[in-house]
């Protein structure tokens, strides 16, 4: 039976995270997972992290990173087998 499962990550580098280990770990086709802004504006998250966090030597973050809405990860499956696996990475992986 053919469903999608959907997680939202409040960083981008947690939704690659969980789909790096779905693809390589557990075998899900890389064209069967969708990432996008949820919400209508561009979004990398809603906490600053990666480059935009502060660096080592007292610097400030940067304040220019489009931080609107969570990241949202959906992945489209056809193998029952595969839902709880799936469900329990994107958890695992911080998806709420």
């Amino acid at each position: 039976m053919s469903q999608t499962i959907e997680r939202r990550f409040a960083t981008r580098a947690e939704a690659d995270s969980a789909v790096e280990l779905l693809v390589q770990e557990h075998g899900v086709d890389r064209s069967d997972i969708f990432i996008a802004a949820d919400g209508p504006e561009n979004s990398v998250g809603e906490v600053v992290s990666g480059g935009d966090a502060p660096a080592m030597q007292k610097e400030e973050a940067r304040g220019d990173a489009p931080l609107n809405s969570p990241v949202l990860v959906s992945v489209d499956i056809n193998d029952d087998a595969k839902v709880t696996v799936i469900e329990a990475v994107m958890t695992e992986r911080s998806g709420y």
